[in-house]
């Protein structure tokens, strides 16, 4: 009988999986096969907050919403709904409910070499993204190590100097035991042009 191979963050991080905060730990663990982890909460808010920056920005970041990869908009209070299945590597769906329908972020982490992922965003992937991968004081924090895009059949991996500079913290609310996640996307000269924050509860249970 075969195990389940390892989700890509219990790859990247090895022993330090044991410094996460337990709800934590069960978030990023391997999903067994037949299994999906699904989390629902909110989120406080999500998109582009500079309207100059998301006008500036509003053909691309539409590209991006059209593949499932980054909201266009600028949303506040927004339920959502995560879903996650490991295989090779790690798939996830976040349904937003947002005020003009439901829209699905998509993703696929795989592991890479000296405790690194890479995070491939939308379907077909667009966007990709190698993070650091650490434990601090309980919480998962992901740093970008480099980012590139795909246009057309055009790979374009962006010089350090220009590159989109990804943060995500995932960590556990003392107060009401909730996950939340954090992420935010800065561009050097433009700023920030992306991010989300929210809290949910999370679960696995037989894959429907």
């Amino acid at each position: 009988m075969t195990s389940d191979p390892l989700s890509p963050y219990a790859v990247a991080l090895g022993d330090r999986m044991g410094e996460l905060h337990p709800p934590l730990r069960a978030y990023f663990q391997t999903i067994p096969a037949g299994r999906v982890g699904i989390g629902t909460g909110v989120f406080e808010h999500v998109g582009c907050r500079n309207r100059v920056t998301r006008t500036l920005l509003a053909p691309l970041l539409r590209a991006l919403q059209r593949r499932g990869a980054v909201y266009a908009g600028w949303a506040e209070q927004v339920p959502f709904t995560v879903r996650n299945r490991d295989g090779d590597g790690r798939d996830s769906e976040r349904e937003l409910h947002l005020p003009g329908g439901t829209w699905v972020m998509r993703d696929h982490v795989q592991p890479l070499t000296h405790g690194r992922i890479v995070d491939r965003l939308g379907r077909p992937a667009m966007l990709a993204a190698a993070f650091a991968v650490t434990a601090a004081d309980g919480a998962l924090e992901l740093r970008s190590t480099g980012v590139g895009m795909r246009l057309g059949g055009i790979r374009i991996r962006f010089p350090r100097c220009v590159a989109p500079r990804i943060r995500l913290r995932e960590s556990i609310d003392d107060a009401t035991g909730a996950q939340r996640v954090a992420l935010t996307v800065d561009v050097p000269l433009l700023g920030r042009i992306h991010e989300y924050r929210g809290t949910f509860r999370y679960r696995i249970e037989e894959d429907a």
